[in-house]
């Protein structure tokens, strides 16, 4: 079953009837959202899908039809108000090549109210990064930490990031995610998360939602995942059965194994037909995308 509804209390952000269209194309198709407060949201989807509008939307970067309220704000007239309280990251691999950290760390002093300038410097105190340092000099792991430092130093009540590791090594991608989880997050900010790599934040999700031509096909917290979809293993002489129970994916292994993803079923369903496992968010996205689910 799904998470429980959560109350307009704890909600961070909240929509309904959400549409955008571009040109002949329905970016966003009549979508609504909850975003609970205090949690690490993950909204996955292929390139296309609409996830990067719901952001611009969420951000009031964008007109569109439908209601949106971000922390009990109007986006679209509000928006200068809403920004006080939110960060937007996209793609730390990108930054003016010319620009020096202590340029940076001007930019976004001067652009964000809530901006800690000693908060920031004792997080690069650990790093090799020097204020004269221009970005060209530095390292792919180097950009990263100036971009936590300047991220980690503002108190926002909502990040938002929109593929913010395209372009980086695994390494820095990990570190990236992990110091985010360690340093910057707690029960009273929110970060959502959009990308297509699933398997490279997971682990550090608190809820779900899967997006798909411009609509929420699933919405979950990760504890629930576990609960509602199981995946076996399917012996050969139990596929008719299993196929009984309509699984919403069938994939073959090597040697004549099947794994079949089933949404709801009992274990006591399940057991006789091989062994079962918890499907790991990627194999349960790639089920989702290919629109057997919704």
């Amino acid at each position: 079953m799904n998470a429980p509804t959560p109350t307009t209390s704890n909600l961070v952000a909240s929509a309904r009837g959400l549409r955008k269209a571009y040109k002949n194309k329905l970016a966003l198709n009549d979508t609504s959202l909850d975003i609970p407060t205090g949690r690490i949201v993950g909204l996955i989807g292929p390139n296309g899908a609409g996830k990067t509008t719901a952001l611009k939307a969420m951000l009031g970067l964008i007109p569109f039809e439908g209601q949106f309220n971000v922390l009990g704000l109007d986006p679209r007239t509000q928006r200068d108000e809403l920004m006080r309280d939110v960060c937007f990251i996209a793609d730390v691999a990108v930054l003016p090549r010319w620009m020096r950290v202590a340029d940076a760390i001007e930019f976004v002093a001067g652009v964000h109210p809530r901006f800690d300038r000693d908060r920031c410097n004792r997080f690069m105190a650990g790093t090799q990064l020097t204020p004269k340092m221009r970005v060209r000099e530095m390292s792919k792991g180097m950009i990263v930490q100036l971009h936590l430092a300047l991220v980690m130093a503002i108190d926002a009540k909502l990040l938002v990031l929109d593929e913010p590791t395209l372009g980086l090594d695994i390494l820095y991608r990990k570190q990236f995610y992990q110091r985010l989880l360690e340093d910057y997050f707690d029960e009273d900010k929110t970060i959502v998360i959009t990308t297509h790599q699933v398997e490279e934040i997971e682990h550090i999700l608190t809820d779900v939602m899967f997006i798909r031509d411009g609509k929420i096909v699933l919405t979950s917290d990760m504890e629930s995942l576990g609960e509602r979809f199981t995946e076996v293993l399917v012996s050969a002489d139990q596929l008719d059965n299993a196929r009984a129970l309509k699984p919403l994916d069938e994939r073959s292994l090597p040697f004549g194994k099947t794994v079949m993803l089933f949404d709801g079923s009992t274990p006591q369903q399940l057991e006789a037909l091989g062994e079962s496992r918890t499907p790991g968010l990627a194999d349960l996205f790639v089920a989702t995308m290919k629109g057997t689910y919704a």
